[in-house]
């Protein structure tokens, strides 16, 4: 009600503001309708200072960018990066004023002069009435425009830098979702859900309804009714490994009350032009405060998650002659994999179960990118927010998708809300991998026993196995 209220706010004095720009313009003798470019209009929306008329021109400017095609928003895209980046002389005074009295004051100074114009402009544009909303599918749209234009990227950078501050988590409203959500926003559930897909209302609801299931999503009082990000969650007596169970109709429904596991099955972000803003820590941390404190009983806190990139990394290993993840005797078994429907042949799948668990154990464990963090972005996101390795999943997802992007496997990241913190300054540190003494085992029948591993009783920290191309030897951290 409070956003609805600032909006119709926002929209009065838009209105009063457009008329009283079309006066100001007929008492100069100007035309009464603007003939004036978008960018010339972004020029003079950054030099008024009035906040009627600044309003009443920042909706004007994000209608007039609405209706662009492709071409022309490229083009505005282009302004926006040669137009009004920062003021260079500004710039140079601003140093020159640093260097010759170095205090708070040119500090401040030379801040505000190595700010690019487009920040204030985008903090203008957001004025405008369902101005945050506009500002978010425009970054959208220019990171589609940034496929083909690299020279774009400093405009992206402000947007994130700027979407940073306004989604903020202080900013942010966590709501359950349950049946009685108002549609318009179960709707978006539907067409968000980016890791199960939500097949119809039947499927929603056998997901957010019963007892033993939750949803909840974070939101911003400008987005009203559009969820930022989602978490659905189950409730058990144990830690699932397998996807079908979770999402299977008729199944039996457990009372809360029994339950001791709550798993995070699936995490969706809502806006793809939020993108590079971080929701899902603080998403994950809060959900399981939320549920700890309606059910005290929950002592385990766990993700049941997809492994997206595992499958075309195997196949990037098995082409290589030399490859360290993959053990000469496995290589054969692993033959195993090009052959269609292996997953339903039961002794094909058998054969296939422990080559593929230590290739997985080897890919989670070692397997990183040129920068040095793991390569798979599921679990980058998980143990940069303090969780363990926990459990890999033979066969838990046998979905086409599944199937195709990770040979069937899922993955349990643990978060242990005591560990949490220890975990999340070891990978920040060092971008060390904490994982289970089981998954460990696995690696370990990688290499011989005086390989230079260390497993500790309950859990091994890894750094890097191996760096480099794939097939580059080992080196033991």
């Amino acid at each position: 009600m409070n956003a609805s209220f600032f909006g119709e706010l926002l929209q009065a004095i838009s209105e009063r503001g457009r008329a009283f720009i079309e006066r100001t313009r007929e008492r100069r003798g100007l035309p009464g309708q603007r003939s004036d470019s978008l960018v010339e209009l972004c020029e003079e929306l950054l030099s008024g200072r009035g906040e009627a008329s600044g309003v009443a021109l920042a909706r004007e400017i994000l209608l007039r960018y609405a209706e662009l095609t492709t071409g022309p928003r490229t083009a505005f895209f282009e302004a926006l990066a040669t137009k009004f980046g920062a003021d260079r002389e500004r710039i140079a005074a601003a140093v020159a004023a640093w260097e010759a009295s170095p205090s708070e004051l040119t500090a401040a100074e030379l801040h505000v002069a190595a700010e690019p114009r487009r920040q204030e402009l985008f903090r203008r544009l957001n004025l405008a009435p369902g101005g945050t909303t506009a500002l978010v599918a425009m970054r959208e749209q220019l990171m589609d425009a940034l496929a083909r234009r690299d020279d774009l990227a400093p405009v992206d950078a402000d947007f994130v830098h700027l979407f940073s501050s306004w989604f903020n988590r202080g900013f942010l409203v966590l709501r359950r979702i349950d049946w009685s959500t108002p549609a318009i926003v179960l709707e978006k559930l539907i067409r968000y859900e980016a890791v199960h897909e939500i097949r119809d209302w039947a499927d929603l609801r056998r997901r957010i309804d019963p007892p033993d299931r939750r949803c909840f999503a974070f939101f911003h009082p400008a987005l009203v009714d559009e969820p930022l990000i989602f978490v659905e969650v189950a409730l058990s007596g144990r830690i699932p490994d397998a996807i079908a169970p979770i999402l299977a109709d008729g199944r039996e429904i457990l009372t809360p009350d029994r339950a001791t596991t709550a798993t995070f099955y699936s995490i969706s972000n809502c806006q793809r032009g939020l993108s590079g803003v971080t929701f899902g820590s603080f998403l994950i941390k809060q959900v399981a405060e939320e549920i700890s404190r309606e059910l005290p009983r929950l002592a385990t806190f766990v993700t049941l998650s997809p492994v997206p990139g595992f499958a075309a990394w195997l196949a990037g290993e098995r082409a290589s002659e030399h490859s360290a993840a993959v053990a000469a005797e496995d290589r054969a078994k692993l033959a195993l994999l090009d052959r269609p429907d292996w997953w339903q042949e039961p002794e094909t799948a058998e054969a296939l179960r422990e080559p593929v668990l230590r290739a997985a154990a080897a890919y989670f464990l070692g397997a990183r990118t040129p920068r040095g963090v793991p390569l798979d972005p599921v679990a980058r996101f998980h143990l940069g927010n303090g969780a363990r390795l926990e459990q890999i999943d033979w066969l838990a997802d046998t979905s086409p998708k599944g199937l195709r992007q990770s040979h069937g496997l899922m993955v349990n990241y643990l978060y242990d809300l005591e560990e949490i913190e220890r975990n999340h300054e070891a990978y920040a540190e060092s971008r060390t991998v904490v994982a289970s003494s089981a998954v460990c085992r696995s690696l370990l029948s990688l290499h011989d026993a005086e390989s230079d591993w260390f497993v500790a009783e309950h859990h091994a920290r890894f750094t890097l196995p191996w760096r480099g191309r794939v097939g580059s030897e080992p080196k033991a951290s």
